[in-house]
């Protein structure tokens, strides 16, 4: 596929990784989860990311996933790889595998916690890019270290640079689509806004996971300003705690999902279900993945390591 081809792509659901009660990934729920996102009319997915819990995966898990959708989906939807590390020969390795298993492009991230110099960053991401087309992901809440402008100006140049996933602001992501770098927003309460008043490429969604065709909608259509307001509650509630625990909630509770969750994630407590539970409500059901919506109790959820 043509980086012009990637490019074109605005709604990418960073898909959830479901599992189930011998902690092993669920493919029929997985199925169920991206028929879903085809039948709403996403253009991609993210394979294995923060949302997809790639960094409780083993390698061998996180790739095979990525070969199954790539083997499945691929004729149907962008599909976008995490495949970053923060030890690059790590993250050169997965790319090389994710590649040869049929994935379009790749999800590169700066290395976290082990922190490296500019110019360090540059040959990690660098190498990953060598391999084929990537996205680069700056979000500093997560690494503790923001990949400035100078620096994905320079990345830039790459041929095989796609865009970045910013979750530093539309600001920065003004900045840089007025530069010709393409740029997709990685906060799902500011993507109409970046979208349609700072000329974003799009947005790499969370809440695309539950209600994939209203984010359709705020990323085609410019006058859904009142469709955009009416969805910061649920943007907010599904951020009330760190990404994924929200969504994989949410998910659990529309019966899209069996509930178990993967240490060191637990389920939101019972008020914020119950809060989850009426702004989900509001939503018309045909919106909404999932069969049903019930406010599961403790015992409903299974916690496995």
């Amino acid at each position: 596929m043509k980086i012009s081809e990637i490019q074109s792509n605005s709604l990418i659901t960073a898909i959830k990784t479901p599992f189930n009660s011998q902690g092993r990934i669920d493919i029929e729920a997985f199925d169920y989860l991206v028929e879903k996102q085809i039948q709403f009319g996403v253009d991609g997915l993210i394979i294995g990311g923060t949302t997809g819990e790639g960094h409780l995966l083993d390698w061998e898990s996180h790739l095979m996933l990525i070969a199954h959708a790539a083997n499945r989906y691929a004729d149907k939807l962008l599909i976008v790889g995490n495949t970053g590390s923060n030890n690059t020969k790590e993250a050169v390795r997965a790319t090389e595998n994710g590649f040869a298993m049929g994935m379009h492009a790749a999800l590169q991230i700066n290395p976290y916690y082990g922190k490296t110099s500019e110019q360090g960053v540059k040959k990690h991401l660098t190498a990953a890019l060598d391999i084929g087309p990537g996205f680069i992901y700056n979000v500093p809440g997560r690494t503790g270290q923001d990949i400035p402008p100078a620096v994905i100006a320079e990345l830039a140049q790459h041929a095989n640079f796609i865009g970045v996933k910013e979750c530093a602001g539309n600001q920065r992501i003004a900045l840089y689509e007025q530069q010709g770098i393409a740029c997709w927003s990685g906060n799902d309460d500011e993507c109409f806004n970046a979208r349609h008043q700072h000329q974003s490429h799009g947005v790499i969604s969370v809440t695309s996971n539950i209600v994939p065709g209203l984010m359709r909608r705020l990323m085609d259509n410019s006058a859904e300003t009142s469709l955009n307001e009416s969805m910061q509650d649920l943007f907010n509630w599904l951020f009330c705690e760190p990404n994924p625990i929200a969504i994989n909630t949410a998910l659990s509770m529309t019966q899209a999902i069996q509930p178990i969750f993967r240490l060191p994630y637990v389920p939101l407590d019972k008020k914020n279900r119950q809060k989850g539970i009426t702004l989900l409500q509001k939503i018309d059901s045909e919106q909404r993945v999932g069969n049903d919506l019930k406010c599961l109790e403790e015992q409903d959820f299974k916690i496995i390591i």
